[in-house]
C-alpha cells in the first residue's frame, strides 16, 4: 500500500515530524513539502493521504488549504491523517486544528495528531522574531515535539493500513 504525505514547512518543524512519521510507516511512502517540492503526482496512485502544516499567525499554510480544496472529493476516498505542528496545547491547539481542516475530512481520519511544535528563533526573519517575543517571550529555540503522539499516529495508520489488507 503507497502512502502519500503532503506537508508545509516554514522552519523545519513539520518537515521533521513528517520524516518521522514517513520513517515508521509501512509499505511505500512519498513525502512532499508543498513549499519547496515541485513532484508531480497523482493522488489516485495513493491508498492513504497524510496531510501536515503548521500555524503562524493562527493560520495553517496557504498551500495546505489550497491543496485540500483542489483535492477534497478525492481525500474523502482515502485513508486520510492529519496532523498539526503547534506550540499551543489543550482547547487551543485543539480549536486551531479544527480551522485548519474542514470538519468532513477530520471526521472521516483514520489518524488526527496535534504534535506540539517548535519555536525555532535561529531560523526566523527580524519580524517573526519580534512577533514571537512579544506574544510568547521566547528569544530562544524551544521544542516541543511530542515523540509518543507522533508514534501514536503512526501506529494508527498502520493499523488501519493492516486491517485494510486482511
Amino acid at each position: 500500500m503507497k502512502t502519500l504525505i503532503v506537508y508545509c514547512s516554514s522552519h523545519g518543524t513539520t518537515e521533521k515530524a513528517a520524516g518521522i512519521v514517513a520513517e515508521h510507516l509501512e509499505g511505500e511512502v512519498l513525502s512532499i513539502d508543498l513549499k519547496r517540492d515541485k513532484v508531480d503526482f497523482n493522488l489516485n496512485d495513493y491508498d492513504t493521504v497524510i496531510i501536515g502544516g503548521s500555524i503562524h499567525a493562527g493560520s495553517i499554510q496557504r498551500r495546505i488549504k489550497q491543496f485540500i480544496a483542489k483535492h477534497h472529493d478525492e481525500l474523502l476516498e482515502k485513508d486520510l491523517g492529519l496532523f498539526l505542528c503547534c506550540m499551543r496545547e489543550g482547547e487551543l491547539a485543539v480549536e486551531q486544528f479544527n480551522q485548519a481542516f474542514p470538519q468532513d475530512l477530520r471526521k472521516n481520519s483514520a489518524a488526527l495528531g496535534l504534535f506540539g511544535g517548535e519555536f525555532l528563533v535561529s531560523k526566523m526573519n527580524f519580524f517573526e522574531r519580534q512577533v514571537v517575543k512579544k506574544v510568547d517571550g521566547v528569544v530562544q529555540d524551544r521544542s516541543n515535539l511530542d515523540m509518543k503522539t507522533i508514534m501514536e499516529f503512526t501506529n494508527r495508520i498502520n493499523d488501519r493500513k493492516y486491517a485494510l489488507k486482511h
